[in-house]
């Protein structure tokens, strides 16, 4: 077997002969006992290193973020001097960066950076700017890099520089919880960034700062420090004035907003000279955050505005000289949470390519027909009667990618009008939502037809139009062979779209759709399985709706994956055989009392459900969890055998006809149980606990009515919880043959926490 290291991913996926094994930092105890060993070595620690210098030592290992070559560096320099003054020398100014030594880390990881192509150098010298931790995207970098003159001005970079960093093993890959993708960066490589770029950038993070070290080349610089005054700060930004040439600044990044006045006032008479920055992010909490001569930036070409974690004037209007940086081309406001007017001439930011904001903020530009290189549009309201909001202001914009959501519709009066908007040319457009107000005129459907969009599209959502023929490019034509997600919300059409036909569909949402009693596919093609891509389904407030059709030629859909029916009162018919739905991942019923469901879960493929019929009928499971309380249907217990959490309430019939003896639930380890149904009458039921063999936590809710159980003889059972159970009667374990009580002392012997309550 061959075993092969390396710090460049890329490397390693031309190599892999099995999945890669990503080694990150050690674990921070782990971490921190090598650490101390890089420390001393074999020798002792001194008595005086527990009450002075462990502290110290923590807060550097911290640092580090679990890299042994790092504990190694800084092992050597702290070994040199043990006291206090020394440790915090090389905890609050980075001594270890300095090291020469070749096997000490920067050293490494310059030979590293030394190896990189020029372009990706540059790239990569930048990132000190930005603090430790930063999420950089790579919109963020792009717009950053196209501003200060580093990439081609049509910012349509041939390459994903983040990307071949993370090949280079420069920068980390992670996705948030909504799967958005961001890169971060270790801290041994910011401070790398931050030494190559020296010369020309640089990142003020601490009140400490002096300037006598920093060049007079300096053009690019970036401020992140605490809300906290001192006095030596003060002056040496005083200082940095004389030193630097702050007029000629390309790049000033202030990445908070200050509630201490004094250094909120410093750091704006600091910049009042600036003048030809190109990057400007600042962070306001009142129209005086803004520099001093804001309205001169005329170079401007990425502008950031926040507002402040302390921030809560909803009220505060952006300043009317925005529109005035003409050579502006990314905006970005979604830090901003003040008022969501635009300046009225906001469309003379010609030249703007990326606006990045909320949807109130997109829907408010007037005469957005002229910004006709912006590339996002997130929402477009046409108003009657409205100079600069109609909806031929659309027509311009050719460049649009993305989402686009237009509201309003009912205030279009013509197909004249509709076809100026020129949908059908965004050939870069993935998603579109046509609104209707829900009080709006009965809409000629040639109007709709006169939307098409492109067939490139991906998503589209149609609400609220009130005509009772569908456009023939959705209905009839398959035009949108590219077609993913369709939504249709509020409609009364005499024919819906063949759905089937759509060969790319995936998500299907329909709404409050009149008329509709049956749903089909319409599938077509060879019988048996829908040859179908469909992956969800949802039905919601659908009250006409009666059933989901099988049709002969379509009776199995492997693969959907989810099903969502909400609020379908006469909904009774689906197709929830374990033929039909093969791959069913997650079931979701709400307010549909007449449907017929299987004993639940129906298949083992299904992860999560909820079922419910009111507030006093819940089935919840999500695989470890099963949640029942007034459950009236059938549990499928052979499919829920990696259940590990239980809890039941309100379900009379539940124990009889499940948990007779005859079935184990072997995984449940905790256990709520409400004993108020299990009366002394039902003889099956004494013996309920029996059926959870691995229970180490369990607790019973009594009630008003006599009932009584058999204990468990699992030894496993460590915590015990009694609520209002004064009528529970508790039945000894009897011997096997009927031979009289069974003594068992284990329960006892297992017990940790007893706990009887009211």
């Amino acid at each position: 077997m061959l075993l092969v290291t390396t710090r460049f991913p890329k490397l390693a996926q031309m190599m892999e002969t099995v999945d890669p094994l990503e080694l990150r930092g050690l674990e921070p105890n782990d971490f921190f006992t090598f650490f101390e060993a890089c420390i001393f070595g074999e020798h002792d620690k001194p008595e005086e290193y527990q009450y002075e210098l462990a502290g110290i030592a923590q807060k550097i290992a911290n640092k580090l973020k679990g890299s042994p070559l790092a504990a190694k560096t800084v092992g050597r320099l702290l070994q040199k001097e043990l006291s206090q003054e020394h440790w915090n020398g090389v905890l609050e100014k980075h001594e270890w960066l300095k090291q020469q030594n070749n096997d000490d880390i920067m050293q490494s990881l310059k030979i590293s950076y030394d190896c990189l192509p020029f372009d990706l150098k540059k790239c990569f010298s930048y990132f000190g700017l930005f603090p430790e931790d930063h999420r950089f995207t790579s919109s963020e970098i792009n717009h950053f890099s196209v501003a200060i003159g580093f990439i081609d001005s049509n910012h349509k970079a041939d390459r994903n520089y983040l990307e071949e960093l993370v090949d280079n093993g420069f920068l980390m890959k992670e996705f948030n919880y909504w799967g958005d993708r961001f890169y971060v960066m270790h801290d041994l490589m910011h401070e790398l960034s931050k030494s190559v770029s020296a010369q020309e950038c640089l990142n003020i993070s601490g009140l400490d700062f002096r300037v006598d070290a920093i060049p007079q080349s300096v053009r690019h610089l970036s401020i992140n420090i605490e809300d906290k005054y001192d006095a030596n700060f003060e002056e040496e930004m005083c200082k940095l004035r004389e030193r630097i040439d702050i007029a000629n600044l390309r790049t000033l990044m202030i990445f908070r907003g200050y509630q201490e006045e004094r250094i909120a006032k410093s750091l704006k008479d600091s910049f009042k000279e600036i003048n030809s920055l190109r990057v400007l992010f600042i962070a306001v909490n009142n129209p005086e955050s803004f520099p001093h001569r804001f309205s001169k930036l005329i170079h401007l070409q990425y502008l950031k505005i926040g507002s402040s974690s302390f921030f809560n004037d909803w009220e505060m209007r952006l300043p009317s000289t925005l529109s005035r940086f003409y050579h502006l081309k990314f905006l970005d406001l979604d830090g901003w949470r003040g008022c969501s007017d635009l300046p009225e001439d906001f469309s003379h930011l010609e030249n703007l390519h990326d606006f990045h904001a909320r949807s109130e903020l997109h829907s408010n530009i007037r005469n957005v027909g002229k910004m006709k290189h912006l590339q996002e549009l997130k929402e477009f309201h046409v108003r009657n009667g409205s100079m600069g909001f109609e909806l031929s202001e659309l027509g311009a914009l050719t460049e649009l990618e993305g989402g686009l959501v237009i509201c309003g519709l009912e205030h279009v009066a013509n197909t004249e009008e509709a076809t100026a908007a020129k949908l059908k040319l965004k050939k870069n457009l993935k998603e579109l939502g046509l609104l209707w107000g829900r009080d709006g005129p009965t809409t000629d459907a040639d109007i709709l037809g006169a939307l098409q969009p492109h067939s490139n599209l991906r998503a589209l959502k149609i609400a609220n139009h009130g005509g009772i023929v569908g456009p023939s490019w959705l209905c009839l034509d398959i035009w949108l062979t590219s077609l993913e997600t369709l939504t249709l919300m509020g409609l009364s059409w005499s024919t819906l779209p063949p759905f089937a036909k759509l060969p790319n569909l995936k998500g299907l949402k329909l709404m409050n759709i009149s008329g509709m009693h049956q749903f089909g596919l319409r599938c077509g093609g060879a019988p048996g399985k829908c040859s179908m891509r469909l992956k969800t389904i949802e039905f919601h407030e659908m009250p006409e709706l009666v059933e989901w059709a099988a049709e002969p030629n379509c009776h199995s859909f492997p693969s959907i994956e989810e099903i969502i029916c909400i609020h379908c009162p006469n909904l009774c018919v689906m197709p929830f055989s374990e033929a039909s739905c093969t791959n069913l991942r997650r079931l979701r019923v709400c307010g549909c009392p007449k449907m017929s469901l299987p004993s639940m879960p129906h298949t083992s493929t299904l992860t999560s459900l909820d079922v419910g019929r009111g507030d006093s009928e819940t089935l919840s499971y999500d695989g470890k969890k099963l949640v029942v309380s007034g459950y009236g249907g059938a549990l499928a217990s052979h499919n829920l055998d990696k259940v590990e959490d239980m809890t039941v309430g309100r379900c009379d019939d539940l124990f009889p006809e499940e948990l007779d003896g005859g079935i184990v639930f072997r995984s449940v380890k905790s256990l709520k149980l409400d004993a108020s149904h299990l009366t002394i009458r039902k003889s099956s039921s004494s013996k309920v606990l029996n059926c959870f063999p691995a229970l180490s936590v369990l607790e019973i809710v009594g009630g008003n009515e006599e009932c009584a159980m058999q204990f468990p003889s699992s030894s496993s059972l460590q915590k015990l919880t009694f609520w209002d159970c004064k009528r529970l009667v508790l039945v000894p374990v009897e011997k096997e043959n009927g031979g009289g009580i069974q003594e068992d002392n284990s329960l006892l012997q297992s017990l940790t926490a007893l706990s009887l309550l009211p």
